[in-house]
């Protein structure tokens, strides 16, 4: 007589009867168990790293507050008015100081920067991963949410003005060629640029969380995906570059 065959399910066929569909969650539910013990692990690894460098985060940076504000006004008062040539002069002295010449990006390559309902272009001087300094600002004016950073943010303006509110006040806070505005880590200010207004914006602290808010506008309303791609590019490329001579 024939025999008969088995009647069991076969192994690649788990979630084809009712009887097995609890197998096929168990897996499911290990797969997921894994991986939030992965995450787990992941976090006791790297949070030891990151109070570390939260506690010494002075240790990390090379640009110096004073040594920008003296640059920038330097420049200003070198080339009044004169966005072009007030950039390459701040470009140009931080090339020539030894301390951080290595990290200056010398090649002025502009891309369009949207965050916070604010428009602008930038140019990259340095970003790694505890400072950023860019040249920010645009030609015919705009107005947005600063964003609530991970960093203290400063703004040496250059050429316009720029004008700042924060709730309860009925002033504006204005910002003129010179002078530097300060966002510190954590605040939030609606600001605004009515004409034409060029800055040297310094941040220092935990910069990578700022790039969710500098893609934000981009991803959910631009949707300019060149324009992603090319900021994507220029910050990774300054990023590796700068940690793979040590500078985090």
């Amino acid at each position: 007589m024939p025999s008969k065959k088995s009647s069991s399910p076969s192994k690649g066929s788990c979630c084809s009867s009712g009887g097995s569909r609890s197998s096929c969650g168990c897996k499911c539910g290990s797969g997921f168990s894994s991986l939030l013990k992965f995450l787990a692990i992941l976090l006791v690894l790297v949070s030891p790293i990151i109070y570390y460098i939260e506690q010494n985060l002075d240790s990390f940076y090379v640009f110096s507050l004073d040594q920008l504000a003296d640059v920038s006004k330097r420049g200003i008062e070198a080339h009044p008015g004169d966005t072009k040539a007030i950039v390459k002069y701040i470009v140009d002295e931080l090339a020539a100081d030894v301390k951080v010449s290595q990290y200056v990006n010398t090649d002025e390559q502009w891309v369009f920067n949207n965050a916070g309902g604010a428009m602008g272009a930038m140019y990259i001087i340095h970003a790694s991963i505890t400072e950023y300094l860019i040249i920010f600002g645009t030609a015919v004016g705009t107005e947005g949410h600063t964003g609530r950073h991970t960093a203290d943010d400063y703004f040496h303006i250059l050429t316009g003005t720029q004008t700042a509110y924060v709730p309860g006040e009925y002033e504006p806070e204005v910002y003129p060629p010179g002078s530097i505005h300060h966002l510190h880590r954590g605040d939030v200010k609606q600001y605004r640029m009515p004409e034409s207004c060029f800055a040297l914006e310094y941040a220092r602290g935990w910069i990578p969380p700022m790039l969710f808010f500098g893609f934000a506008d981009g991803l959910s309303s631009t949707l300019d995906v060149p324009t992603l791609w090319r900021t994507t590019w220029l910050t990774g490329k300054e990023m590796i570059g700068n940690l793979l001579l040590g500078k985090i």
